[in-house]
């Protein structure tokens, strides 16, 4: 039996100890800001690129479907000796991602492989947490880990009006460049001064998962963009579902039998781990089909019938409001915690977001309005977010919960792409023939059908959860379950098992993988 090696403690004491913090924090940022410069960016790629606003959003989707299956990938492979040689990986795919991407070739296939390598970067900001938990001493580690999470929230609500501020002033490329540069930059800076991993052992990592789980969502979303053009119950759509559906059934039925699955789906057997899951993944759709509707909706020309004409400064402006409030109601939400049932707030904030559907819905004229809609749909995303790690862990013994709350984020985040995909199928079925721009009614239908995920959601949160009494939170526990809902704001931060060997403590896990990329 092989002895377990304790981490290496990173002190003050020496340039390396004392950069170590600041190199991580600037990853952290630097995930953020890249994550954030897909949303803004649609209608400028659209008319750039010659191509429909459906084909642009996949220039989005791309990048939330990466990260949704390189999440769990990435967690896993860097659980274990060689994180570090993870990290750097990840952050060269990221920067080759953004040098393809901000490649001035008229080829719009190159965009979207671009986009599609940035998506791995999307797992960092775990690594990143993981790594301070591990090297940093417990005082030093809680206030790193606190301003990761923090740093998170902050990237994305800066990166969307940065993004827009240099598309206005620059050729659009110029912000890819911009995420290669300072990719290249984390590299160095990662082999200069994070330390290696080796106190960890090698986890088995489930190929046959990651390939199932990347196959079948790839073709869901292809079915669900192209439908419109191949037409709705044709064979070529017919056949690319089925077969989809059966590679998800495979993969499903994989990770139930394997030991040491990429996703472990056992969890799901717990009601109230099933209404968060369930509960997470519709969210994630109905938000992300918010945030690309409202960004083509506010930068189309106010020469049509609709649309406010706005800058994409101001369309990344108008998403901040959605972050902001995200995040302030997340505080309130664990705050009251204390004396209110996750089980109970978690309806009422899907309702609260649903609401804002219905405004978006119904009331979108004025540029303001779009602010007052994004915020209440922020709030309603936050304190929804803020329950589901709560709820969780409450209902999973302390072993569990680390791998539970990685379901959650996983699933969360193949709403998100779903989501994104989904807007632009709605949006596409109706713009005319020829047109660049849907018709109004296509924002109107679009929501409403949004609204109505809403109110499922809402039911299957209120009829769904077990009644037992929770069990009580450890202070472990509740620094996870703010470090969670911190980063689960920003839509980048899931957590990863920890090592099971003898004596470790699996409650305490360490943050593993999630997406936003918007």
């Amino acid at each position: 039996m092989s002895m377990h090696r304790p981490p290496v403690i990173v002190g003050t004491e020496t340039l390396k100890g004392r950069a170590l913090v600041p190199v991580l924090v600037y990853i952290g940022l630097l995930v953020a800001v890249v994550s954030s410069l897909g949303s803004p960016l649609i209608p400028t790629i659209a008319t750039s690129y010659g191509v429909s606003f459906g084909s642009a959003q996949w220039s989005l989707t791309i990048t939330l479907l990466v990260g949704a299956v390189t999440s769990p990938v990435i967690g896993r492979l860097g659980d274990g000796p060689r994180r570090l040689h993870v990290l750097v990986a990840a952050l060269g795919v990221l920067t080759a991602g953004s040098v393809l991407a901000a490649l001035p070739v008229h080829a719009f296939v190159v965009l979207v492989v671009g986009r599609g390598m940035q998506g791995v970067g999307l797992a960092l900001l775990p690594l990143v947490m993981s790594t301070a938990r591990d090297h940093l001493k417990p005082a030093r580690a809680r206030t790193t880990l606190a301003t990761l999470s923090v740093t998170a929230v902050v990237g994305v609500g800066l990166g969307y009006p940065l993004t827009g501020l240099i598309s206005e002033h620059f050729d659009f490329h110029t912000g890819f460049w911009l995420a290669a540069i300072l990719g290249l930059l984390a590299i160095v800076l990662s082999l200069a001064v994070v330390p290696t991993s080796m106190h960890r052992h090698p986890q088995p990592f489930d190929l046959v998962g990651a390939v199932l789980l990347g196959l079948g969502l790839a073709g869901l979303l292809v079915a669900i963009s192209e439908g419109g053009d191949w037409g709705w119950g044709s064979g070529r759509l017919d056949g690319v579902v089925v077969a989809s559906l059966l590679v998800i059934a495979g993969w499903v039925w994989h990770e139930l039998r394997t030991d040491l699955p990429l996703v472990d789906l056992r969890l799901m057997r717990n009601r109230t781990v099933l209404t968060a899951n369930v509960t997470g993944i519709m969210a994630g759709v109905g938000m992300y089909m918010l945030l690309s509707m409202m960004i083509r909706y506010v930068q189309t020309p106010t020469t049509l019938a609709y649309g406010l004409g706005a800058s994409v400064v101001l369309s990344g402006l108008a998403l901040v409001p959605l972050s902001a409030a995200s995040f302030l109601a997340s505080k309130v939400s664990t705050a009251l915690g204390r004396w209110i049932s996750p089980t109970r707030t978690l309806p009422i904030g899907v309702l609260l977001f649903g609401a804002g559907l219905v405004m978006f819905a119904t009331a979108r004229s004025r540029l303001w309005e779009i602010f007052v809609i994004m915020a209440v749909a922020g709030a309603g995303i936050g304190s929804s977010f803020a329950v589901m790690p709560r709820m969780i862990m409450g209902a999973t013994p302390p072993e569990e919960t680390a791998s539970a709350l990685a379901l959650n984020q996983v699933l969360r985040t193949v709403g998100y792409s779903i989501g994104s995909a989904l807007a632009a199928t709605i949006l596409t079925a109706h713009t005319a023939h020829g047109a660049l721009f849907p018709a109004n009614k296509g924002y109107t239908v679009a929501a409403l059908f949004a609204f109505g995920l809403c109110l499922v959601t809402a039911l299957i949160s209120t009829l769904l959860p077990n009644r037992q009494r929770r069990r009580p939170l450890t202070g472990d526990e509740r620094l996870l379950v703010e470090e969670s809902v911190d980063g689960a704001i920003a839509g980048l931060v899931s957590f990863e098992p920890a090592e099971t060997d003898a004596g470790s403590n699996s409650a305490n896990g360490v943050l593993r993988s999630g997406s936003m990329g918007s």
